[in-house]
């Protein structure tokens, strides 16, 4: 395939969608038979600024993936493909597609590629399953205040204890004092 002359037309387009395959963080591959452009439209704005939605050519997509580096991707090339290229948040461009797809049956997602490797359509769901960054960096700083706040509570317990027995040995002598 690589040995084939291409026009320059189609050189630029494989270029650009190398270059998208290599500095995307995730990629997701997706069949759009049967959507209008509307509901096109309407998903490119869903996936947010950082999310592109580009459809291609098959053969021109399969090139750019195998210059980017990218294997295990030709059996997904079949019928009308579109690529989602992210560069922001995986999981919200995840969710996005998802619910996307739950509203317009006929958009497919097929698979793709996170972190340069291929992954299956579930994995995507998988990965649409996941919440947030934020939302899991919050709970990371929640569970790491919270092993702080344990750590300080227990060097305090012994401070608290004396102080505690020293009031209690002082009510003591008081009362033995008035009696």
């Amino acid at each position: 395939m690589a040995d084939k002359p291409v026009r320059a037309d189609k050189a630029t387009a494989v270029a650009e969608l190398t270059e998208h395959f290599r500095n995307a963080g995730a990629t997701v591959l997706t069949e759009y038979r049967g959507l209008t452009v509307a509901q096109l439209t309407q998903l490119r704005r869903s996936l947010g600024q950082e999310t592109t939605y580009a459809v291609a050519k098959n053969t021109l997509a399969k090139r750019a993936a195998t210059d980017a580096g990218i294997q295990g991707l030709d059996e997904l090339f079949t019928g009308p493909t579109a690529l989602t290229f992210v560069s922001g948040d995986v999981v919200e461009a995840a969710k996005g597609l998802r619910e996307f797809a739950k509203a317009n049956p006929k958009l497919v997602i097929k698979g793709g590629v996170f972190e340069g490797k291929a992954i299956t359509a579930k994995e995507v769901s998988r990965l649409a399953d996941l919440e947030s960054r934020e939302v899991l960096l919050a709970k990371l700083a929640g569970g790491m205040k919270a092993s702080l706040s344990k750590a300080a509570a227990l060097f305090q317990a012994p401070l608290s204890k004396t102080a505690r027995l020293a009031a209690a040995l002082q009510d003591k002598r008081e009362q033995e004092g008035q009696a």
